[in-house]
């Protein structure tokens, strides 16, 4: 899927601070501001679809049936755009249902359906400077941030191949 990048510069600045962080920081600094905003996005998020939603839901499920350290895997991949079949699914996705898909992730850590972050997780010092500044963006610029951080992940489908 091709995926463009937003052209706000305070967009692109953050989100490449994000992908300097390492990936369990990464993921990490999602949940953080999942905790901390989540409850300010619904699942119905901008752009989304009853089909997006049932897309993202059906891909969540998958997740959710592995063990807690597959999960863990599974998010990790995404990131590092690691060729698996999951990682090709998400890759398919448009941005919002990616978006609405990582929103049920952090619904599903919440709920302790999917690997939670342990209780004593703390913010490496660069994550949470990071952290402030996400915090500091408004509301819009936040979810333009999240969709162009989520979008890039995953792998291409190849030529031929049936997902």
């Amino acid at each position: 899927m091709t995926y463009t990048q937003t052209g706000d510069p305070t967009i692109r600045q953050h989100v490449e601070a994000w992908r300097q962080l390492n990936v369990d920081e990464q993921l990490g600094l999602f949940w953080f501001i999942y905790k901390e905003i989540g409850k300010s996005i619904t699942p119905a998020a901008p752009g989304a679809s009853t089909a997006s939603s049932e897309i993202a839901e059906g891909l969540f499920n998958q997740v959710k049936e592995l063990s807690h350290e597959q999960q863990l895997q599974i998010q990790r991949d995404l990131i590092n755009k690691v060729d698996t079949q999951i990682s090709r699914e998400y890759g398919s996705l448009g941005d919002t249902t990616k978006l609405l898909f990582w929103y049920l992730l952090s619904q599903g850590m919440d709920n302790r359906t999917v690997i939670p972050v342990p209780g004593d997780y703390r913010l490496s010092s660069g994550s949470q400077a990071l952290f402030s500044r996400i915090q500091a963006l408004p509301f819009e610029q936040q979810i333009t941030l999240f969709r162009d951080y989520v979008a890039p992940m995953g792998a291409e489908a190849k030529p031929g191949a049936e997902i």
